[in-house]
């Protein structure tokens, strides 16, 4: 039978973006032959963090958050069939570790992706739009392709964040999504600042103290938060990542919601607290043969930063003391997150898209974003509207079992309700 033209077909859906989410949506969704489905991604491959493939570096989530496991532990694109087929299942089991490295990970996320055929990899989308007579969602991409579908999946995931300080500055300064690139640049520097508070600071921080006194380099870490957090991880907190906590987190008023997304930072971008104490020791073990030439601060927001003859002056607020102050690095290194931006692509279909008074979208229960309810999902991009489950991994199988029962209008994968033993309300 020859296939249809794209022009003229109509997909049950079309996923936006690759990252870990549509790829286990996308995993998940292979074996059911009454959905029909196509994922475009941009980049040539899968790529998850490449930047950040420090030796030793693990997920913060263990094996089982894989993308298919919390809803099929079956399924042939499981973390552990990955590892039979590589031929490393016994040396997992014998490591007795459940922290996949991140490189190892990203290597998975390969393995499952070649083995789709629902994916299209180089295929850049360009615009969306959306024909009321025939009610199907219209996808172009950059080399003129067109894709039908009757629903949308977003999965462009977040992109990295770059201070207001820092607009407009010139120089050499980078993000930590590149810094294995530029790693060996950087030390060549006589001094280096690393700013921000999470677990990428702190993996960067680790990995050029571990290399200070080889280098002879300067070494500052500067973070906004007055101390360095250690990523919450008892039971009951985990709890939060469960059906009940959405529940509950949804039906709180929208001023709640957000306040809680900043008092609940620490509960998805702390440091690992075994990477806390490796760092005390290195800092101890090197002070032996006298001080270090490294500086650890506290309570510091970047206010302002200047570049002149290769050298940046950087601004601080300290702010408990309320007192402003400088730092002159050479190198810069900005470990400040990732936010979300909305795709230019949907421009022409932000008439049909729901927003809350904060100007983000206002994600349903159900995670779609459209007037309908039920025409576009959105993958990590609720923290507001879901809390901690929107970035958490774990979480990725049971929202895209979710996603999934609304397509299909029938239950193919187990939709869990309840799995925590405490009660969230009253």
């Amino acid at each position: 039978m020859t296939a249809l033209p794209e022009a003229s077909r109509t997909y049950d859906f079309v996923g936006i973006g690759l990252g870990p989410f549509n790829l286990g949506l996308a995993c998940l969704t292979e074996p059911i032959t009454e959905l029909n489905g196509v994922f475009l991604e941009s980049k040539p491959d899968f790529e998850w963090h490449a930047g950040m493939f420090l030796d030793g570096a693990h997920l913060q989530t263990p094996f089982m958050s894989d993308l298919v496991t919390l809803a099929d532990p079956t399924s042939p694109y499981s973390f552990l069939n990955y590892l039979k087929e590589k031929g490393r299942l016994y040396s997992f089991y014998i490591r007795e570790n459940f922290y996949p490295l991140r490189v190892e990970y990203d290597d998975y996320c390969r393995w499952a992706a070649n083995k789709l055929t629902s994916v299209r990899f180089g295929t850049t989308v360009t615009e969306v739009t959306y024909g009321d007579a025939d009610e199907v969602y219209v996808v172009r991409t950059e080399a003129g392709e067109t894709f039908r579908a009757r629903h949308l999946v977003l999965g462009t995931g977040t992109s990295p964040h770059y201070p207001e300080a820092v607009r407009g500055l010139d120089g050499d300064f980078f993000h930590n999504s590149r810094y294995v690139q530029h790693k060996a640049e950087l030390q060549r520097k006589e001094s280096i600042t690393i700013v921000g508070s999470g677990q990428s600071a702190a993996e960067i921080y680790h990995d050029l103290l571990s290399e200070i006194d080889v280098h002879g380099y300067r070494l500052n870490w500067v973070t906004r938060s007055p101390r360095f957090f250690p990523l919450e991880y008892t039971k009951l907190t985990l709890e939060m990542t469960s059906p009940e906590y959405i529940d509950y987190y949804r039906e709180l008023p929208e001023a709640t919601r957000y306040r809680l997304t900043e008092q609940q930072k620490g509960l998805f971008k702390g440091i690992d607290g075994d990477l806390i104490d490796e760092i005390f020791d290195l800092l101890y073990q090197k002070n032996l043969g006298g001080p270090v030439p490294t500086r650890l601060l506290t309570n510091s927001a970047l206010t302002g930063a200047r570049h002149e003859n290769g050298t940046y002056t950087l601004s601080f607020r300290q702010e408990e003391q309320e007192k402003d102050y400088e730092l002159q690095s050479q190198g810069l290194v900005l470990a400040t997150g990732y936010r979300y931006t909305e795709p230019e692509f949907l421009t022409p279909v932000r008439g049909r898209l729901r927003y809350d008074a904060h100007g983000n979208f206002d994600v349903a229960r159900n995670y779609t974003i459209d007037e309908t309810g039920r025409g576009v999902f959105l993958q990590n991009a609720g923290v507001h509207t879901h809390s901690i489950t929107s970035p958490d991994l774990g979480m990725g199988a049971y929202r895209n079992s979710y996603i999934i029962r609304e397509l299909l209008g029938t239950e193919y994968y187990p939709v869990e309700k309840t799995i925590a033993f405490q009660e969230f309300a009253v």
